[in-house]
C-alpha cells in the first residue's frame, strides 16, 4: 500500500509544510488508488 501511495510525487517528497495539507494529500492519493482497484476488478 504504502509503495503505491509514494508513487505520487508529492507523497514521497512532502513537498507540505504543514501536517494537515500532507495527510490531505495522502487521503487524495488513497482514494485515488482506492478507485483504480475498484475499476479494475
Amino acid at each position: 500500500f504504502f509503495n503505491k501511495i509514494k508513487h505520487s510525487r508529492r507523497v514521497a517528497t512532502r513537498y507540505d509544510k504543514l501536517a494537515s495539507s500532507f495527510l490531505g494529500f495522502v487521503q487524495l492519493a488513497t482514494i485515488r488508488c482506492w478507485i483504480r482497484f475498484v475499476h479494475t476488478t
